[in-house]
């Protein structure tokens, strides 16, 4: 599937913080933790607890939450398909519709109890 202007745009206007309580409740249902999500995002991110829970509280959009992160390095090793799309095909000029895939494939990953060590992707 392709990535258009309009889809990117779509998911830079989400509020952030109305899909986190998503995230973590299907963790949850699958033994998993707040803690476990908040260390996934940190990684992916940069930002420290403080600053993730104030992006929350802020309700930010997903354009600003990626715009104010400082991505991991190691996240373009993260690779596969979530909702159809395959990562590593998605153009870099939707840097915000890839970024939110990248998040949601660690997401999967941990809701289907992939170990710490192999989500937080070592080179």
């Amino acid at each position: 599937m392709k990535v258009t202007a309009e889809k990117n745009e779509k998911v830079a206007q989400m509020i952030f913080a109305s899909i986190y309580p998503l995230y973590l409740n299907r963790l949850e249902k699958n033994g998993r933790t707040k803690e476990e999500l908040d260390q996934v995002l940190t990684w992916l991110t940069g930002f420290d607890q403080d600053t993730l829970q104030a992006l929350i509280n802020d309700k930010v959009t997903f354009r600003t939450f990626f715009e104010k992160a400082n991505m991991h390095p190691n996240a373009q090793l993260i690779k596969g398909v979530v909702c159809g799309y395959r990562i590593e095909e998605i153009a870099d000029e939707f840097e915000v519709y890839k970024n939110c895939r990248r998040m949601e494939k660690l997401i999967d990953e941990l809701a289907k109890g992939r170990k710490m060590e192999k989500i937080l992707r070592k080179t």
